[in-house]
């Protein structure tokens, strides 16, 4: 399998990965959609920084509760967006040069929010290559759903006061390299050396510091990332993968989800709402999958796709009652 623009030891990874060719659109036209750039990924990885330190400055300028809020939500989703393009990094598609995607996904997005590139790589791709069946290291997190709405509403609850982020720091302290997700979150945070965290972070707080703002390290940084990340991220999980089939359909064993602009902005920046899409052809860059999404609806395939129509949809299934 070679498409254009793509190396061959991705491609090789990837048809691993997957163990399977998806047909769904013709060759052509999936070839356009997955050509890579460098020139996208630098505009995405700048801005994802660019929202969070405009987030952080909208606040120090008009100092109030709402405009607090407003950053300390967007900080959270954008550390999430964070998350987001180091997923596209991991499968070699961010930027087309190979060094771009190795070095920003590790230490310009990885690492600045405690995610380790290439840990998560493989851990991923053996996602992928199961997702929904026994083997998928992730089924534990999307088997818990549907639930109750008691239980549902004490996960978020967990996430929003900081406990999930504890739990995953004791856990990740005995979790082993690629081992599967303990807990929701984990699957994000899979690290093999603490040291690329501490030295991001020490210059996003010196810098910080020597602006003479040290505070908005933990009132804008730490406390969205221990917090509403991990809201937002349990979210899209359950959107991505409850409630679907544990099969190896990739139109049913993952779920796109329709998000309106506030959807975009907090929960689903970047495209990853259109998950069946990805699973569909893992090696489209996020910013294909708008499209990808567009041209299988054009050949017919919305009937048989797993959808939602809102996120406030996929709640309402995950916890009916």
């Amino acid at each position: 399998m070679h498409f254009r623009g793509i190396d061959r030891w991705r491609a090789r990874a990837q048809f691993t990965a997957m163990g399977a060719t998806a047909t769904y659109l013709p060759t052509k036209r999936v070839k356009d959609l997955a050509q890579r750039s460098d020139l996208w990924g630098a505009w995405l990885t700048f801005h994802v920084w660019a929202v969070i330190f405009g987030s952080m400055a909208m606040f120090i300028i008009f100092p109030n509760p709402l405009t607090f809020i407003l950053a300390f939500l967007l900080v959270g989703s954008r550390q999430h967006g964070m998350a987001i393009l180091m997923h596209d990094a991991a499968h070699g598609v961010l930027f087309k040069t190979k060094a771009l995607n190795e070095f920003v996904g590790q230490y310009l997005l990885g690492a600045a929010y405690g995610g380790d590139m290439m840990s998560y790589r493989k851990y991923h791709l053996k996602h992928h290559r199961y997702a929904q069946r026994p083997e998928d290291p992730d089924l534990p997190l999307s088997a818990k759903f549907p639930t109750t709405r008691a239980s549902l509403r004490r996960k978020f609850i967990r996430d929003l006061t900081g406990q999930t982020f504890l739990r995953l720091q004791l856990a990740s302290r005995t979790m082993s390299k690629g081992e599967a997700p303990v807990i929701e979150g984990s699957d994000a945070f899979q690290k093999s050396s603490p040291w690329p965290y501490f030295i991001i972070n020490a210059f996003l707080l010196a810098g910080l510091a020597a602006l003479g703002y040290w505070w908005v390290y933990f009132a804008l940084w730490l406390a969205p990332l221990m917090t509403w990340f991990f809201f937002v991220l349990r979210l899209r999980n359950i959107a991505e993968h409850g409630m679907t089939t544990n099969d190896d359909n990739a139109l049913t064993h993952a779920r796109t989800t329709k998000a309106n602009l506030i959807e975009r902005i907090f929960f689903a920046p970047y495209w990853v709402n259109y998950h069946v899409e990805h699973h569909a052809y893992m090696y489209v860059p996020c910013h294909g999958l708008k499209a990808m999404h567009r041209e299988m609806l054009k050949a017919g395939y919305l009937d048989q796709m797993e959808t939602k129509t809102s996120y406030l949809n996929v709640l309402r299934t995950a916890a009916p009652a």
